[in-house]
């Protein structure tokens, strides 16, 4: 994760003035009005710093704020629906960025970004690890972050974990405040790998395999998809339990047990083994070159699926991978 040196470096601005590294922080709102309240002034105050200053949100929240921007305010809007494609992915896609900034003598870069209602879902599980990691992914990087979120669309226990997955909070008013309820990354991906799952239930699975190699697991999934997937989306995901089974065989403790559901708008995948999972909390996030357990293998797995969950309960370690039949924007 090394950064290019430069010799020269702005002083960072704002409630970030004096940081080092990422400054996370959630902004919470119930109204357009109070949104641009908050995001406003911080998007103002990095184009007058001559700071790189970003948006990342929807196409009608986007619509809002450049509405509300003076003409020639440099900012640039980037679509969330991209970036926001899947957690190892944007996280990768971000660091890019970051760094290009950061090459290009940059003090300080703000992103204001809201990630998609449509992660509230089964995939919000994958979401709230990645809003903990970054806290640790981006943090060699200057970057003011101000992750916005509706509490009127917002589930509740969505809004509990971004309380524990940032540091900070804004408020209208230029306010910004620690959050009592912030756990590092270290403490809080654990306990979101050994929570109970609180999607909906899923039915009897299509397959249901035992001990089987990679290139069983793989034609178990071909064969249950029954043409659901486009083509390549199901060469993703079979790469993707390819590489799973094989970690469960290589790191895990049998049995391994493969389950495959072909529903109307996905195809989901779990393999279980006997063991406790990786070691690393930010295993499938972050690539991991020194050999630990899951390693490359379960980033991959985290680039090529739409949803990935790791689980480790009563009989074991689970990770659970998702292709929607309507395939969001690739990163890859």
């Amino acid at each position: 994760m090394d950064s290019p040196a430069i010799s020269f470096r702005p002083a960072r601005t704002g409630a970030a003035a004096g940081h080092r590294g990422f400054f996370h922080e959630a902004a919470f709102h119930s109204s357009p009005t109070e949104l641009l309240a908050i995001v406003l002034p911080f998007l103002l105050a990095g184009v007058a710093a001559g700071e790189p200053t970003v948006v990342v949100f929807g196409d009608e929240r986007a619509a809002l704020i450049r509405d509300a921007l003076p003409a020639d305010a440099k900012v640039a809007f980037l679509p969330a629906a991209t970036l926001y494609s899947r957690p190892a992915s944007s996280i990768r896609t971000f660091r890019s960025m970051l760094a290009r900034h950061f090459g290009a003598g940059a003090g300080q870069i703000r992103v204001a970004g809201e990630v998609p209602s449509s992660t509230f879902g089964p995939a919000w599980e994958s979401w709230a690890r990645y809003e903990s990691a970054i806290n640790h992914a981006l943090d060699d990087f200057p970057l003011w972050s101000m992750c916005v979120y509706d509490r009127l669309r917002t589930p509740a226990h969505v809004l509990a974990d971004v309380t524990r997955t940032h540091p900070h909070a804004a408020a209208p008013g230029g306010h910004h405040l620690a959050h009592p309820a912030y756990l590092p990354p270290a403490s809080f991906l654990p306990m979101a790998r050994a929570r109970p799952h609180t999607g909906e239930p899923l039915p009897a699975p299509h397959t249901e395999l035992h001990d089987p190699s990679p290139a069983e697991a793989r034609r178990a999934v071909r064969a249950a998809d029954g043409g659901r997937l486009p083509a390549d989306t199901l060469d993703d995901l079979a790469v993707a339990v390819s590489e799973t089974v094989t970690n469960a065989h290589r790191h895990g403790t049998p049995p391994i047990v493969v389950r495959v559901w072909a529903l109307p708008d996905r195809t989901t995948v779990s393999v279980t083994d006997a063991g406790r999972g990786p070691a690393d909390p930010f295993a499938g996030l972050l690539p991991a070159g020194d050999g630990a357990r899951g390693g490359l293998g379960l980033w991959v797995t985290h680039q090529c699926c739409d949803a990935v969950t790791e689980r480790h309960g009563p009989d074991g370690y689970t990770v659970t991978m998702t292709m929607n039949a309507a395939r969001p924007p690739s990163h890859r």
